[in-house]
């Protein structure tokens, strides 16, 4: 393993899952530099292997959040003013 992080993601208008959890794992490792990942990992980059572990209001994995947004925008595919919000935790690691 080279590192963990952890990243939140929400789509506030739409109520798609697939949004928030996408969201969440850019969220988790956009920041991330690993100058050295040639030198280490066998094959560098294309060696890299991730784990991802997803919350969200749906049973992938219990957890995630569902809230109100305070309004609902049908332009913006709502159905109502729900909110979903997903967690994601990368392990990144060869």
């Amino acid at each position: 393993i080279l590192f963990v992080e952890s990243g939140f993601g929400c789509d506030q208008h739409g109520q798609n899952a697939t949004k928030a959890v996408v969201r969440a794992c850019r969220n988790a490792i956009e920041f991330n530099s690993i100058p050295s990942v040639e030198r280490l990992v066998p094959g560098g980059r294309n060696g890299l292997k991730l784990k991802i572990k997803i919350g969200t209001p749906f049973p992938l994995v219990d957890g995630g959040l569902c809230c109100n947004s305070g309004v609902a925008i049908p332009e913006l595919g709502d159905k109502n003013d729900d909110m979903l919000i997903a967690v994601a935790a990368v392990t990144v690691g060869f």
